[in-house]
């Protein structure tokens, strides 16, 4: 943590002095410092500006926009489907959600209905998705809290999940798997037995990081009762997601809104009681033994049929019928190179992302092209609560709760 100044007079001028006396004739010295943009334990390029007293938190301004990449003005220059993998950067841990919440409000405004295997299917992969954000979450805030050897085995596991993800899409990260109507392909050969080795190995793998963290005094002493914040106090913000849960409040669009599904699996919502930040650990972590349920019930369950929605308007054609049908080779050109239209209309997709609500505005004019996409990001939201959680705190507690409130920032700027 290092003052952003280039010579004396600058710093000078980061400390501010006030005028109230604490008894015995004693000022009080406020020091303004600058974390940031590229302190480690900021979970992206965000710059906080602190205002302490000592040690002690008195005020916090968190500083964003420094990774904005417009990627909502330049989905409205490109066709519906050639927006997917731009929009899947925009928080670019959780690319299967950016992309589910598009679709679903693309879905919407066509009236098209998504064939259940597909719904199935997207389940699956949301959820490991899910379990993913979660590792990378896991494993960064055990880092900054000087367990180093969590990122490791956190990783560990995620590179599995990544290696499943390839098998099913050909690409590691920003996948492209989900389509308007369905998902890109099925599921290959060998795929389910893979997949069912992971589910087998997670929930003993989860159960060693507990070991691991819930055992340490120092994690529990980092956590514990540190910076909680009131159900009410979340809910004027807007804050959803996890932050939300740890605070007693159960809301879950999987539960509350069900969406592709979700209504037929049994899982459980884990909730806090206190909103610390030993809370927010806790039902993170009991979220990856949920997710891993879900995805074996949906693999079980998994039902036969089209991965995508019959609609040649909006599907494009089997890969075998170009070699034989003209009229299958016309079709597949114009959806490639003009796309498909799009009634007017306007429609909110949300989902329950890792971090909370997702969602995502499309307004439609008629045209190839999107007039309007906007996202409901969550990071966004939830960023808004860090100044009253870590008010009166410690600085160390600071870089504690920022590493429990999860923020991506491709998400927040976009």
């Amino acid at each position: 943590m290092a003052l952003e100044t280039s010579d004396y007079r600058q710093r000078e001028e980061s400390i501010t002095y006030s005028t109230e006396s604490a008894g015995q004739g004693e000022t009080h010295e406020l020091l303004t410092l600058n974390i940031g943009p590229h302190h480690p334990a900021t979970h992206g390029v965000l710059r906080l500006i602190a205002t302490l007293e000592g040690e002690v938190v008195r005020d916090i301004k968190p500083i964003i926009g420094y990774v904005h990449t417009g990627i909502e003005k330049t989905a409205e220059d490109k066709a519906y489907w050639k927006v997917i993998p731009v929009i899947e950067r925009m928080d670019y841990v959780s690319y299967y959600f950016n992309a589910m919440a598009f679709c679903g409000a693309v879905e919407d405004l066509l009236g098209i209905e998504v064939p259940e295997r597909a719904q199935y299917l997207r389940v699956i992969h949301l959820e490991l998705n899910r379990i993913v954000s979660h590792l990378i979450w896991l494993g960064t805030s055990a880092l900054d809290l000087g367990a180093i050897s969590m990122f490791w085995y956190c990783f560990r596991e995620r590179e599995k999940v990544l290696d499943l993800m390839e098998m099913s899409s050909g690409q590691r990260m920003h996948t492209r798997y989900f389509q308007v109507g369905g998902v890109f392909e099925d599921i290959p050969r060998g795929f389910a037995r893979k997949l069912s080795g992971f589910l087998a190995d997670m929930p003993t793998r989860a159960d060693q990081y507990a070991n691991l963290l819930e055992k340490n005094q120092i994690v529990l002493e980092r956590l514990r009762g540190t910076c909680p914040l009131d159900e009410a106090s979340l809910l004027a913000l807007g804050v959803t997601g996890p932050l939300l849960r740890a605070a007693g409040n159960p809301w879950d669009l999987r539960k509350a809104a069900p969406y592709s599904s979700y209504d037929k699996f049994q899982f459980r919502i884990p909730v806090g009681t206190v909103g610390d930040n030993y809370d927010r650990y806790r039902v993170r972590h009991a979220e990856i033994y949920e997710s891993v349920k879900i995805i074996e019930q949906a693999l079980e369950g998994l039902p036969e049929g089209p991965f995508i929605t019959p609609d040649r308007k909006v599907a494009l054609p089997p890969r075998h019928e170009l070699a034989t049908s003209m009229e299958a080779l016309i079709h597949h050109f114009k959806l490639v190179t003009e796309g498909f239209r799009v009634p007017p209309g306007e429609s909110y997709y949300p989902i329950e992302g890792p971090r909370g609500e997702l969602g995502c505005f499309v307004r439609a004019d008629g045209s190839g092209k999107p007039a309007r996409v906007h996202m409901r990001d969550p990071s966004f939201t939830n960023l808004q609560a860090l100044a009253p959680m870590v008010r009166d705190s410690y600085i160390a507690d600071l870089i504690a709760t920022l590493a429990m409130l999860d923020p991506i920032l491709g998400g927040i700027d976009r």
